[in-house]
């Protein structure tokens, strides 16, 4: 069977042989074989139709058109990816334009107002206000709070002054995290390396939160500070230690720096800005001016010049002369591990977090090594410089700064050239009107209306408790100023010692005579203030004093030992002996050498070496230094002194530098028998005489006892012939304290009924006061 195309009709089949016709076909009957036909023949146009568009698809042209049409998705998908891809690059333009508009213009914050349908812009607050904290002993911190606060105050910030012995930080230091307050933190270093009295609950809870692991190193997070600390460089290794440690520990808990730290130096010699008001002063200026940065919003991270936890603006001493000076005004967020060794010091790293990372170690380590090794450095060079000699006086500064001088002169002082200094004696006044003279009257007989005090040094090596000066005067442990000629010295102390005995001319009481004498120095106790031994001339000092035929009276802190052994010969040699065990003298006296017991003591065996009169001046201070008689007597043996003075303390009204009250002040009875169960225990000393009025008795070797008599005065004619006849031998030919005695007059004795009171005098009570314990 063959299918035939047929161009007009319809597609059947040919049957060129009907005798072939399956028998199928010719069997079924008509209803089958129309079946049969339907199907055929719908075959057949199927095949036809197939055929059909073969033929016109060769004859068809293909047009651009009709492939978009074909390939219509892929232009549909093509569209939305390219919408998509615009939409995000408008959305990311809107943003970098936002983020320039908030940079160029002050953030603000909107607020929807309660009581208005529109919203108003509300300008973001930085600092709500500054609170400084201070610790004082001596009143300087609590003085330079009020300075500060009153900067503040006139930035038109709120301030609020607070003394730490009144805040518990505890309870309060967290809510300072929480606001927006910048706290300034005034801290004084005391005795040892240790806080003030007000500031030692603060800074003990302060150390134990800062190694304490359940605190964190985000406990204070949010905190702003800044740090001042006030100390002396002189105590090389704990100056400053209480503002460092401060500054430390607020940084370990997570606290942020608005300013490195400051120091201030009372010595006048290493301050960087010549005194501790001028240091306080640079540092004061610099946080007023982060403060008003702070205000508009501006924060300067610690950039790459930050050292970090280092010297702050206001000092560099030790081994923090070798870094520059910080970045002002870094407000710093420091992660530990990148904590400066030089700010922590080898005390503060001991109370360090023990828990450390091991990758951290190495780098610990290397800061130790080279902290050591710079300090090593530092020390050898230190050395160098001393050995090879002192520096030019041109670069040295001078011990009385402007400050100094204004405190001194309001003291009554007349200051001379740049470290001297020479003041009226109130008993040169006493007795210029007849009314007594000083103990030294009574024991010696020096005539106190002729007697001048004066001192070449203002400086001291020791902060005596009951300093009488109350530490207006610098420290030092080491001659490091200029210096001053000592023939000028001498010069202008006498003109101007004459100068104020002349302003006692016609006032009331005062005796003609004795005006008169006083004009003419007779005697010169260096005993001012400071400590005259210290000063580099003081044997040329000395000598132009006898060569002006003035006596000697040289009193020092038993500190410079081998000064004492160099001394020339004086009238009369004083050491300061103020206790008798090592800790109630670092108490008492408060010295600034580490050495200082060992420098005690063998200044004590170079006395027992000076053939000339020496004293021990014992200051009896009530619940301090009167209940160590046995150690006293020990220290009397290696001595071996002419003389002691015991004598109790006096109270020159309430000090912030002295906690002593008036209960510290003996009365005389109790001050006797302090001296006769002393003399109990030395057997070849005596009681001699008695100055009630001083509250002072003087202990007297039996050496100077003749046949049953007290030979305690002095031949001042006779000792100025010994003085010179040794200075004209070149120093061959000596003589003794024995030499130059005289006898001691019945009215000077102990037990007298005068009491010490000279009769050519007339004692002067004050009114209403029954006992005179004020001393001299």
């Amino acid at each position: 069977m063959v299918a035939v195309y047929r161009p007009r009709g319809r597609r059947t089949w040919a049957d060129p042989s009907p005798g072939l016709r399956p028998p199928s076909l010719r069997c079924n009957d008509s209803a089958a074989a129309a079946r049969q036909r339907s199907a055929v023949e719908a075959k057949s146009r199927g095949i036809s139709l197939l055929a059909r568009g073969h033929s016109s698809l060769d004859n068809w042209d293909f047009s651009p058109l009709v492939s978009l049409w074909i390939n219509r998705f892929y232009i549909y998908l093509g569209f939305a990816f390219g919408i998509s891809l615009w939409i995000c690059v408008q959305i990311v333009i809107k943003k970098q334009d936002k983020n320039s508009q908030e940079k160029s213009v002050p953030r603000v914050s909107w607020d929807l107002m309660t009581n208005d349908s529109d919203s108003c812009p509300k300008k973001e607050v930085f600092v709500s206000g500054v609170k400084i904290f201070y610790g004082s002993q001596t009143g300087t911190a609590k003085g330079f709070a009020a300075i500060l606060g009153e900067a503040v105050a006139s930035l038109d910030l709120p301030v609020t002054i607070t003394n730490l012995k009144d805040y518990d930080p505890e309870d309060h230091l967290l809510e300072e995290a929480t606001s927006k307050t910048v706290c300034a933190f005034l801290v004084a270093t005391y005795t040892d390396g240790q806080p003030p009295e007000s500031a030692e609950w603060f800074c003990r809870w302060l150390e134990e939160a800062a190694s304490d692991f359940r605190f964190g190193r985000t406990y204070l997070k949010g905190l702003r500070y800044a740090v001042f600390g006030l100390g002396n460089s002189a105590y090389t290794s704990h100056f400053n230690k209480v503002g460092r440690n401060v500054d430390r520990c607020l940084w370990l808990l997570g606290a942020r720096r608005v300013l490195s730290r400051g120091e201030g130096d009372c010595d006048v010699a290493r301050s960087r800005h010549g005194s501790i008001e001028a240091d306080f002063s640079a540092w004061k200026t610099e946080l007023t001016s982060r403060l008003q940065e702070l205000r508009q919003g501006h924060k300067r991270l610690c950039g790459s010049n930050c050292q970090k936890g280092k010297r702050g603006s206001s000092g560099q001493h030790g081994t923090d002369r070798r870094e520059g000076s910080p970045h002002r005004g870094a407000e710093v967020e420091e992660p530990l591990e990148n904590s400066s060794e030089e700010e922590c010091g080898p005390e503060a790293r001991q109370s360090l977090n023990p828990v450390l990372d091991v990758e951290d170690l190495g780098d610990i380590v290397d800061r130790m090594k080279k902290e050591k090794r710079e300090t090593e450095q530092w020390k050898e060079k230190s050395r160098l410089l001393g050995s090879v000699g002192k520096k030019a006086d041109s670069e040295r500064r001078t011990m009385i700064t402007p400050a100094l001088r204004d405190a001194l002169t309001k003291q009554g002082y007349q200051l001379i050239g740049s470290h001297s200094g020479v003041k009226l004696c109130r008993w040169t006044k006493s007795m210029l009107r007849g009314r007594g003279g000083c103990y030294k009257h009574t024991f010696y007989g020096i005539e106190s209306h002729r007697c001048m005090e004066t001192t070449p040094s203002l400086a001291c090596a020791n902060k005596c408790v009951f300093c009488w000066r109350h530490h207006t005067n610098p420290v030092g442990t080491e001659w490091r100023w200029k210096m001053d000629q000592p023939d000028m010295i001498l010069q202008e102390a006498i003109e101007n010692h004459q100068n104020m005995i002349k302003q006692f001319k016609g006032v009331p009481g005062v005796r003609a005579e004795r005006f008169e004498e006083g004009m003419s120095v007779k005697h010169c106790a260096l005993s001012l203030v400071g400590e005259p031994i210290m000063y580099p001339e003081i044997n040329r000092f000395l000598v132009l004093l006898h060569q002006h035929k003035i006596s000697s009276f040289l009193v020092t802190n038993a500190q410079f030992p081998e000064e004492i052994r160099n001394l020339k010969p004086v009238t009369q040699l004083y050491v300061s002996v103020d206790a008798s065990t090592k800790d109630s003298l670092k108490k008492i006296d408060r010295p600034l050498f580490k050495d200082f017991w060992q420098r005690f003591l063998d200044s004590l065996k170079a006395l027992a070496e000076k053939q000339q009169r020496t004293v021990y001046r014992l200051t009896l201070v009530k619940a301090w230094n009167v209940d160590e008689l046995q150690a006293y007597a020990h220290l009397v043996s290696l001595g071996n002194p002419d003389f002691i003075e015991v004598k109790g303390v006096t109270y020159c009204g309430e000090s912030s530098a002295s906690s002593l009250t008036m209960a510290n002040v003996p009365w005389h009875e109790e001050v006797v028998r302090f001296v006769h169960e002393l003399v109990d225990l030395l057997p070849d000393y005596g009681v001699a005489c008695e100055h009630e009025h001083s509250n002072c008795l003087l202990i007297a070797h039996k050496k100077f006892k003749i046949d049953t008599e007290w030979w305690t005065w002095i031949d001042y004619q006779r000792f100025q012939e010994l003085i010179q006849e040794y200075e004209n031998s070149g120093g061959s030919k000596t003589f003794s304290a024995k030499d130059y005695m005289a006898k001691t007059p019945q009215w000077a004795l102990f037990g007298a009924h005068e009491r010490g009171f000279d009769p050519k005098d007339t004692r002067y009570q004050r009114k209403n006061r029954s006992k005179d314990i004020s001393g001299c």
